[in-house]
Formats: C-alpha cells, sequence, structure tokens
C-alpha cells in the first residue's frame, strides 16, 4: 500500500509534529500550576528529559502520545498501513527508551507518573487530573 500523500506534503506534515509543549503538556502544567506547583520543563540532566520535573516532590512526569509511544489497547493507537515495518520499529523503540530512561530515573530516586494522551481527552481529563493530584499528594 502506498502512502495518500507525496514525498514533499508528508514530509511537511511530520515536520510540523512538535515533540514539546504540545496540548496535552500544556493542560497537564497549566493544572499543575493551579493547584500550586512549581516545576521545571524537559530537565536535560535527568535521563530521558521528563516532560515535567517537580524537583521539591522528586518526581517527573511523561505525557506521552498513544501514537508515538505505543498504547497498547488504546483506539488512539493504530498502527499505519503504510510502511508498517518501519512505523512498528520507531514505535518499538520508543517503548524501548521509555523503559530504560524508567529504570534509570527509579535508580536515581525518582518517582514517575505518565500521563497518556488520550487520558486528556474532555471525557477522562477531570477524573486524569485529580487521581495526579491525589498521588502527588499521597506520595509526599
Amino acid at each position: 500500500m502506498t502512502d495518500v500523500h507525496d514525498i514533499e506534503t508528508r514530509s511537511f506534515n511530520m515536520s510540523m509534529i512538535k515533540g514539546k509543549n504540545t496540548k496535552p503538556e500544556i493542560v497537564v502544567r497549566k493544572f499543575l500550576f493551579q493547584n500550586g506547583f512549581r516545576y521545571r520543563l524537559n530537565y536535560s540532566k535527568l535521563p530521558g528529559k521528563p516532560d515535567i520535573v517537580l524537583p521539591k516532590y522528586k518526581t517527573v512526569i511523561f505525557v506521552n502520545g498513544c501514537f508515538w509511544h505505543g498504547h497498547e489497547e488504546c483506539k488512539y493507537y493504530v498502527v499505519p498501513k503504510t510502511r508498517t515495518k518501519w512505523w512498528l520499529n520507531k514505535i518499538n523503540e520508543t517503548k524501548k527508551r521509555d523503559k530504560t530512561k524508567a529504570v534509570k530515573l527509579k535508580e536515581l530516586g525518582w518517582k514517575i507518573q505518565v500521563i497518556w494522551e488520550c487520558e486528556l481527552k474532555p471525557v477522562n481529563v477531570e477524573e486524569t487530573l485529580n487521581d495526579l493530584l491525589f498521588k502527588l499528594m499521597e506520595e509526599n
């Protein structure tokens, strides 16, 4: 099966996908700030440059895109029908990297919270963020 876009269009579409300051990240950051949490963003001194770092709580938060991080059993994780092998390899490498950085962070004594993109959809966002708040307060 061939791509529905020509090479230039596909290249442009892929270049527009952001890795930082995504809408799901901003939703989590606004919620944390409104609840009195102060944080660092994409802190390069920690393994994997976590999306959100709460130094006071020694907690990191990763806001993962369901497609890019291969969120199993999620309707937003659909393997493309074109270049399937290439995409699966790319997504599996991301999952492997996620596991490696989680191990390193735990070894350094950091707590890890992962929030999936699908958990921040309007139907789930309130429950997800309140659950995050509960976990942060419970841990500390």
